[in-house]
């Protein structure tokens, strides 16, 4: 049986390379995947804190980590498809997605 710690250390973990990810990388795509994986780590601590703490019916009863976790999974859905929208468009115009070349969205 894992514990709550070790979940904690993954999530760490996580968030950890996605903002080396986020510090390190100019591309737009490279920056959209840093920012999905720091989205996972925290949901990951969603769901590890909602089944590890107790609540008011018993451990993991009322499902409200997980709640937080679609929610979260339904917004960085949209957030990917705008981001991409950008993408797109930023290639289209500059035939690069380089964010440090990007400094307008003009043609």
């Amino acid at each position: 049986m894992n514990s709550l710690s070790d979940f904690v250390i993954v999530s760490a973990m996580l968030f950890g390379i996605g903002v080396y990810g986020l510090v390190t990388k100019r591309n737009a795509l490279r920056l959209l995947f840093a920012v999905e994986i720091m989205i996972n780590a925290a949901n990951l601590n969603f769901v590890a804190f909602d089944q590890y703490l107790p609540s008011s019916v018993g451990p993991g009863s009322n499902a409200l980590g997980q709640t937080f976790v679609l929610f979260s999974i339904a917004l960085a859905a949209a957030e990917a498809a705008v981001i991409l929208a950008i993408v797109v468009v930023a290639y289209r115009l500059h035939q690069d997605v380089d964010v440090s070349d990007l400094n307008s969205m003009e043609g």
